[in-house]
């Protein structure tokens, strides 16, 4: 996946100075998917032995220290030139990244999840199949944007996809956050984060973690406005399918979720 131009920009600037800052470069590399999943599938390997997971960037820098992180840098800047129009297509998917994870990360710790930065990294990493997709398919935007015009009660942002191209991006999502070596429950949601209604409808207590990522996930998709910036659409249609059982899942009213969405506005999350 192509880390965002900027971001390397800021990065090989940091890494020049002579005491590198390991705060600032773990705060850059949180910004950028491809940057953060590198990372992960370095330090979440067999080599590092470690008895769990993680989906912390800021632990992860800290594990590898400066010397292997600047290398893992350099090795993605080799990656290829992109051309500006992938660049501008690809800035959708940056600021929706950025955005969502912020969110997320705000969310987690309103409603009291136990890992706010683990939310961050659902929010960061959840549409990484899009790139790929973008990468395969040349009308990926196209067919994006007609899958999220599309949504309603029974059809998902995902049916177009799979209809269209035989995959979508949450599959492909999914195997690249495994690939990266992300805790498996965080790739199960990135999986299923189109797939809500389905999940919240069985009221069964088992997958309470999956439904509780995936409750912060959606409402932070529909504060960003992810139907408006990756789908074009004016309305968010999926949210008004799962907005319901969402909301009575975490305990929130529909007056209380604009009031958080509004207060998450005023603190600049976004």
């Amino acid at each position: 996946m192509p880390p965002q131009p900027q971001i390397m920009v800021d990065l090989q600037m940091e890494q020049v100075m002579p005491s590198p800052d390991l705060k600032a470069i773990a705060r850059l590399i949180s910004q950028d998917p491809g940057l953060s999943g590198a990372l992960l599938k370095i330090v979440n390997s067999a080599h590092f032995g470690l008895a769990n997971r993680i989906a912390s960037i800021q632990q992860a820098v800290n594990l590898l220290g400066c010397h292997t992180v600047i290398n893992l840098i350099n090795a993605q800047s080799i990656k290829g030139e992109l051309t500006d129009e992938a660049i501008l297509v690809l800035n959708r998917f940056w600021d929706s990244a950025q955005d969502v994870a912020m969110t997320c990360l705000t969310l987690a710790k309103r409603i009291g999840y136990h890992s706010p930065d683990e939310a961050y990294s659902l929010g960061l990493f959840h549409n990484c199949g899009i790139p790929l997709m973008l990468k395969r398919f040349a009308n990926y935007m196209e067919v994006l944007e007609e899958a999220y015009a599309s949504t309603g009660d029974v059809l998902r942002v995902v049916d177009t996809e799979n209809r269209l191209l035989n995959t979508n991006h949450a599959v492909v999502g999914y195997f690249t956050a495994r690939s990266w070596r992300l805790p498996e429950h965080l790739c199960e949601v990135i999986a299923n984060h189109h797939n809500a209604w389905a999940i919240f409808s069985d009221e069964s207590g088992r997958d309470a973690q999956l439904k509780t990522l995936l409750a912060i996930l959606k409402m932070a998709e529909h504060i960003c406005e992810t139907h408006r910036v990756l789908g074009g659409q004016a309305v968010d249609l999926e949210w008004q399918c799962i907005e319901q059982p969402i909301l009575e899942y975490v305990g929130l009213s529909g007056y209380d979720f604009e009031n958080l969405r509004e207060s998450i506005r005023d603190l600049a999350v976004l």
